[in-house]
C-alpha cells in the first residue's frame, strides 16, 4: 500500500472564498493511476493557508508520525509574495531530487514559457517522497503525468525492496 497525503496551501480556499479544486484534480489523477496499475493506496487531504509554520508542522507529522510514503503539496510554488512552499520545504529535505522538476519545467516550458516560473521542488524527508506542485489544477495534472510513472519504483527503493529489473 502506498499512503499519500495532499496538502493544499491557499489563503483564499482555507478561508472559504473559493473551493479548492487543485487537490481534487491531483487526487483524481493519482487514484486513476494507482487503480490502472492495481496498486493499493490511500490518500489524505489537508487544506491550510499559505503559512510556513503550519506547513512545517504537517510535514513533520506526516513524515515522522504517520509515515506516509508520498506528500504532494499544491500551491505556493510561484513568484508571488505569499508563495512560500519551496523555502519552507527545502531546509527539511534529507535528499533532493532535482531532475524531476527540471524535466517538468523543460517539458511544459517549451510550449508555455510561464511554466518555467514554477519553483517546485522534489525530495525525500525521512523515507517520504515530497513533491511541491503548483496550485493550478492543469499544472498539477501535468506534474503528475511525469511523477506518477516513477512513484512506485521510488517508494520501493526507499523501502529497500529489490527490483529485478533494476541494477541497484
Amino acid at each position: 500500500m502506498i499512503k499519500c497525503q495532499i496538502i493544499t496551501l491557499s489563503d483564499r480556499a482555507s478561508s472559504g472564498e473559493y473551493i479548492d479544486t487543485s487537490s481534487v484534480d491531483i487526487s483524481g489523477y493519482v487514484k486513476q493511476y494507482f487503480e490502472d496499475k492495481n496498486i493499493e493506496y490511500s490518500i489524505g487531504y489537508t487544506l491550510i493557508p499559505d503559512d510556513a509554520d503550519k506547513l512545517r508542522e504537517l510535514i513533520y507529522y506526516f513524515t515522522r508520525t504517520t509515515q506516509v510514503e508520498v506528500i504532494f503539496t499544491c500551491g505556493g510554488t510561484g513568484v508571488g509574495p505569499r508563495d512560500i512552499t519551496p523555502e519552507t520545504v527545502t531546509p527539511l529535505l534529507d535528499k533532493t531530487l532535482p531532475g524531476v522538476m527540471e524535466l517538468i519545467r523543460v517539458k511544459y516550458g517549451l510550449t508555455n514559457p510561464k511554466a518555467t516560473l514554477s519553483r517546485g521542488i522534489a525530495g525525500i524527508i525521512n523515507q517520504t517522497l515530497i513533491f511541491t506542485l503548483p496550485g493550478s489544477p492543469k499544472a498539477g495534472r501535468e506534474y503528475c503525468e511525469v511523477i506518477m510513472p516513477l512513484l512506485k519504483h521510488a517508494v520501493d527503493v526507499l523501502k529497500g525492496h529489490k527490483n529485478p529489473n533494476c541494477n541497484h
